[in-house]
């Protein structure tokens, strides 16, 4: 068995309204030295292989048709086991 942990964040060009707000929402609560935030997503992710070629190959095909919109995000995985 291979875990894996994905990540999906917003590319830098886009903008981020979400992070955004949390920005603005830590600001009100004095944290003023936040300079910029950005929200992604974190995924742990357990498949049943242990060809670790395999595993990345499918992750990747997992991110880009349902995890990651690689329109705007970008993604990236590490694998364990």
């Amino acid at each position: 068995m291979i875990k894996a942990t994905v990540y999906v964040t917003i590319k830098q060009s886009v903008l981020d309204p979400q992070g955004v707000a949390v920005q603005g929402a830590l600001h009100s609560l004095g944290f003023n030295e936040v300079e910029s935030l950005r929200i992604g997503k974190y995924m742990e992710i357990e498949l049943d292989t242990d060809n670790r070629e395999e595993a990345e190959e499918r992750l990747k095909v997992m991110c880009e048709k349902l995890l990651a919109n690689t329109v705007v995000e970008n993604y990236r995985f590490e694998l364990e086991g």
